[in-house]
């Protein structure tokens, strides 16, 4: 049976609460990111050392003096 009550959330409540929810959300998110970060960082040297040989590869040797 359906109540034919007033609506007894505000508008302002329930969206603390969406804010709190997203909040918590994003604040697992970073977390979970950390834990991966953490048990593989063999991946965070690869990207690393990719882009230390393609700066590499791109340079220009020097013009010696003679």
């Amino acid at each position: 049976m359906a109540s034919s009550g007033k609506k007894k959330t505000t508008m302002a409540k329930l969206d603390r609460e969406r804010r709190m929810r997203e909040r918590r959300m994003d604040k697992q998110a970073r977390k979970d990111a950390r834990k991966h970060a953490a048990a593989n960082p063999v991946d965070a040297t690869d990207d690393a050392l990719t882009d230390q040989e393609s700066d590499e590869s791109t340079r220009q040797p020097a013009l010696a003096d003679s």
